[in-house]
Parts: C-alpha cells; structure tokens; sequence
C-alpha cells in the first residue's frame, strides 16, 4: 500500500493534535536537599512563586530560578523529602483559605487548622500576594479604633485603616498591649487576626486561653507559624493573615490584625536569602526586606466601600535601641509607633508607654471630640511634669507654679496606669480625663487616684445614666454637659472616700 506524503502529515497532525488535549505534567528531580531548601532540576518552565508539589507528599514554593535548577523551600518539616524524589509543577501560586468559618479557628500557615475542631468549611481561596489598594481605593482614615487603653486613645489615637508599631524591649507588655486592643473590640463589629510568628506553642496556648475565657475567640482568627515550624511558614504566615483580613474589608467589615512579631519575620526571611546564597547587607538582612514589610503594611488601609483593615505590627528591640535596621524600615513604613520604654515598665509604670519618643501621624483626626476636648493639654502636662521631674531631681527648691505643674503631671500618671485586660471606653476616658482636666485629683494622694476614678465614672453611669448617654450617642461634650459634669465632679469629691493607707 502507497503512502503519500500528504497524508503522512495528516496522521502527524491528527497525533498532535490528540495529544495536545491530554494535560501533560511538567516534572522534576530533586539534585539536592537540606535545611528546609532544595534544589530541583528539570522544571524549565516554572515561575517565580509557583507552588510546588512532591512525590512524598511535601509541597513547596520556588524563590530562586537559576539556568539549570530552582530553588525551592519546602513547606512542611515533618514530611521528609529524599534526592531523586520527582516533584511537579501546579502553574498556580500559595493561597490562603479565607471565609467568615474561620473566626474561632487557630490554623498554621499552610492554611490547616491545629485546633483539633476539624477541618474548615471555608469554600474560597486566596492568593497570599496581592496588590495594594490604589491611593483612588482609599478613603482617609477619619474612624476611632478604641483600644481601650487611656494611653493610647487619649495621646497616640488609633484609626481603622491605619498602621501603628508596637515597639519595646524583651518583656515590656508588647503582646498584652496588642491582646488587650483585641478583647475591647468585643461588640463593637471589628473582626481581629492574631498572627504569631516564631513563637513557642506554650506562649500561643495561653494567648489562646485568655481569648476563651473573655468571650474573644469568636470573633478572632488565629494563625500560627511556632518556632518550630519551618522558615518557609515563619515568612508565609504575615501574608495569610492579611489575605483573611482583606476579605473581611472586601466584605464591608472592619478588621484588626496584629503581627507578633516582624523582627522574627525578617530573621527568617534573612535565612532564606542566606541559604540561597544571595549577598547580605546591613545587619546581614539582604536588601529587600524593606520591600518584604512594605508590601505587606501598605495592604492594611481603609477603602471607598467602608471596610478596612487596620496592622498594629509589633518589632522586639534590644537596649530600647530604635535605631537598628528593621525598627527603622518599619517606623518609615508604620503611620506612627508607640514605643514601650523598658526603664518605665520596671518603675511600675503599666502600660510603660514613652509619651516623648510615642507618634500617631493621624492624630486627632482618629479620635472622638469628647476625647480631644478632653485630652487636649495632656500631652504637654506630661513633658513638663518629665522635665521638672529631671529638674526636681537635684534638690532644688520650686516656686509654686512648677509645684502645680508637678503634682498635675504626677496624677496624670497614676491616671493613664491601667491593669492588663481591662479596658475603658471612650466615655469612660473622657469621665476620667475631665476629672483630670478640672482639678480634682490634686489634692488627692497619688494612691486614692485610681480608685477616684474608677468610681466616679460608675457613679456617672448609675446616678447620671442620661449624661452618659449622651456622651456615648453624640461622642462630644456639650456645654451643657460639660457645666453640668462640673457639679457632679463637686457632689462626688465630696462623697469620695478613699482606701486606708497604712
């Protein structure tokens, strides 16, 4: 039988043409394995990013593409990969699960839960990198976040959308400050994501417990990459919890996430680079990790359609040195910081806030008008009260207006002391802040003006209910409020009587 050579093309391209709507997979061979990275040759195509998957169950994700191999950190530390296994491509990227069934879940970058409540009903997914919203997406950040912490609301305000450091010392109330922001937001419709990067599990556990026992869990998310997990999650975990953040905004919800703590997220992130044998910079960080924390922070903001996703990162330090490399990236990244000063913290001085080294950059456009009424000449009381403090220090003798200044910066102290887990709402720092403003906790001994406070506003709430109504309904301080919570100052004072001192 003669075959012709114009139907030996036919056969070859009805053959090509078969094949073509098979999906063939691209594979590779791994050529060499360790320390949470391996190489692999064959996968000519991938891209930068791809998600990778092994033959043993271990997936990956590619951040190095050299002429004849790829580099590719491996997701999990307890699935073991061997030279020669065969991994293959996906042509998709890391994504995140993400959905309202998450709330009360605690789950681990990959995306699975560890909380042993089974497995999550979430039907959507993600992916971990994402565009930042444009300057024409976002609104301006003109909303109070309460944090319930006198300090804070009254002279470094909080606004949804905006991103505020945390940064201190070892032991200085970091995490307790960013915990007690979340267990206010109880009622209040603010959705919070916890994100716990290179900690230990007994750390996390109790984190855990505390939000159980205050109610806080249901409305929080928890994702968690321990120390002991592998790089590859301690860099992912930042970027899944602000994926589930940004679809709570998306869904016209405001969200709060707390990164805890980036130092460790660049540690790792140095890792990698330095595995990959990329040239180190300062502090032996590569030269993007300014890139790494910018991407991520710039995502958090307040869009057009009313949602909005408010960072508080948190940044561990060393010697209340601020001026190390990542503090630095993060304060020129950050809308401001609030600077816990380790010296104030062993004083007894809780929260041990540094009024003088502590920045909103939105100020009083995130505060309500009864606290700024308020709160207005606090702050200067304060760096007076530190300088006459300093000046006081050496014997001298001062005349009366500076003994004024020091007794008003001394109450005013005792005053913005605060025990851990418990907050105040705004009507109750403004009570408390208007005491301070009229006087009345001069004359008072430092020990009484806590519970001075403390009580008067719960003899507002219950003999005044109106007033404070009123306050809470229109966020201000009318002038007939104000002359009337001048009398209700004086009735108390003189009913006030307060603990035993021995």
């Amino acid at each position: 039988m003669d075959m012709k050579s114009t139907d030996l093309v036919a056969l070859f391209e009805k053959s090509l043409a078969g094949g073509a709507q098979e999906k063939l997979d691209e594979i590779g061979i791994v050529v060499q394995v360790g320390d949470g990275i391996c190489r692999v040759h064959g996968l000519e195509n991938a891209v930068y990013n791809e998600l990778i998957e092994f033959e043993g169950g271990n997936r990956g994700i590619i951040f190095d593409l050299d002429e004849s191999s790829v580099s590719i950190f491996l997701l999990y530390t307890t699935v073991p990969v061997a030279e020669l296994e065969v991994v293959k491509r996906t042509g998709e990227v890391f994504k995140a699960p993400v959905g309202m069934e998450l709330l009360g879940r605690v789950i681990n970058a990959a995306g699975k839960p560890i909380d042993g409540r089974g497995d999550l009903e979430n039907k959507e997914f993600w992916p971990v990198e994402a565009t930042s919203p444009g300057v024409v997406e976002r609104s301006p950040v003109n909303e109070s976040l309460e944090t319930g912490i006198i300090a804070i609301d009254a002279l470094v305000p909080v606004g949804k959308g905006q991103r505020e450091l945390i940064v201190g010392n070892r032991s200085t109330g970091k995490t307790s400050l960013a915990l007690d922001t979340i267990l206010h937001q109880k009622g209040k419709g603010v959705f919070c994501i916890y994100v716990s990067i290179g900690q230990r599990q007994a750390n996390l556990a109790r984190i855990i417990r505390l939000l159980v026992e205050q109610g806080s869990l249901e409305y929080t998310v928890i994702v968690s990459a321990d120390s002991g997990d592998s790089i590859l999650s301690q860099y992912l975990a930042p970027y899944v919890g602000c994926t589930i953040g940004e679809y709570f905004r998306k869904q016209g919800k405001d969200a709060l996430i707390v990164y805890d703590d980036l130092s460790n997220h660049a540690i790792a992130y140095r890792a990698m680079s330095l595995l990959m044998r990329r040239p180190p910079g300062r502090e032996a960080y590569p030269g993007d990790v300014f890139y790494l924390h910018s991407r991520l922070l710039e995502r958090a903001g307040k869009v057009v359609n009313g949602g909005s996703l408010t960072a508080l990162p948190i940044v561990q330090i060393q010697s209340d040195d601020i001026t190390a490399y990542i503090p630095t990236n993060l304060i020129s990244i950050t809308d401001g910081q609030i600077f816990l000063d380790a010296q104030l913290f062993k004083s007894g001085i809780r929260p041990a806030i540094n009024i003088g080294l502590s920045v909103s950059r939105v100020g009083g456009a995130a505060q309500t008008k009864a606290i700024k009424k308020t709160a207005r000449t606090l702050g200067l009381e304060l760096a007076q009260y530190r300088d006459l403090l300093d000046f006081s220090q050496f014997g001298t003798e001062l005349d009366k207006a500076s003994q004024r200044r020091l007794t008003r910066g001394q109450r005013a102290v005792e005053l913005l002391k605060q025990p851990q887990m418990t907050t105040y709402s705004f009507v109750d720092q403004t009570l408390m802040l208007f005491v301070l403003q009229e006087g009345a906790l001069d004359e008072l001994a430092t020990s009484k003006v806590q519970p001075f406070i403390v009580q008067f506003v719960s003899y507002v709430q219950s003999v005044y209910p109106q007033l404070y109504e009123a306050i809470e309904r229109s966020k201000d301080i009318s002038d007939q409020s104000h002359d009337e919570l001048v009398g209700i100052v004086k009735e108390f004072s003189s009913l006030f009587v307060g603990p035993e001192t021995r």
